[in-house]
């Protein structure tokens, strides 16, 4: 999943003259929450609602786009309190490095540019969430196993192959070393396919064979758990 797939585009952006009651607006308008500033249409800065509740200079900054706000800021531009040099996304970034970049540093939004410095987009935290909704195949009616299996080659594959027995499609596969013994990873595998009646025997040759840590079924807005800790 590369980040030209999922950024938001076209681009809304400003230019070094805009008064910041303006950027505030548009932000409201869009529901955004980061502007690129562009000079002679090139990246010259970015301008997020932290930096027009930063220039407001009182506690009133704290709410949003009111208009005891825009009085405050009525002649100021964009360029007296833009970021300059703001930290850039490339577009052919995976989702996953575009994430962990916007984690560490804190960021809301980015901007996203090619190779050549060449602005192309804005990647925000919605955009993050809009993919891995649709990697993980959420909208989808399903279940997910959740288990704690050796880190070793074929481990995952043991798993999957008795979920096709059982007549079961997979809808996605995650893992993570996270907070796991040296050694184990954990894996979460969405199914779908599975009738009810063979559900609940699909569950016990898991539980029987794996360290199945939890299950949720999924229908809708519907969740069931079968939690295992």
């Amino acid at each position: 999943m590369l980040v030209r797939n999922w950024m938001s585009h076209p681009i809304i952006s400003v230019d070094l003259e805009t008064y910041l009651k303006d950027a505030a607006k548009l932000m409201e308008i869009h529901h955004i929450r980061g502007l690129p500033v562009l000079s002679e249409g090139r990246l010259a800065g970015y301008i997020t609602d932290k930096e027009i509740k930063r220039a407001s200079a009182s506690e009133i900054s704290r709410l949003e786009y009111i208009p005891e706000m825009y009085r405050m800021i009525t002649h100021i531009k964009v360029k007296e309190f833009m970021i300059e040099n703001p930290i850039k996304i490339l577009t052919d970034y995976t989702v996953e490095k575009a994430a962990e970049i916007m984690m560490e540093n804190k960021l809301s939004s980015a901007p996203v540019v090619d190779r050549e410095g060449k602005l192309k987009g804005v990647v925000s935290q919605t955009d993050i969430f809009r993919a891995l909704v649709s990697f993980m195949g959420t909208k989808k009616e399903g279940i997910q196993f959740a288990f704690q299996l050796e880190d070793r080659p074929g481990s995952i594959k043991e798993v999957t192959d008795i979920i096709r027995m059982f007549g079961g499609r997979i809808e996605s596969i995650l893992s993570s070393s996270y907070r796991v013994p040296e050694g184990f990873r954990k894996v979460y595998i969405r199914i779908y396919g599975v009738g009810e009646s063979r559900r609940q025997e699909l569950k016990s040759e898991l539980k029987s064979k794996f360290s199945l840590l939890y299950v949720v079924k999924q229908k809708g807005e519907e969740y069931e758990i079968w939690d295992n800790q």
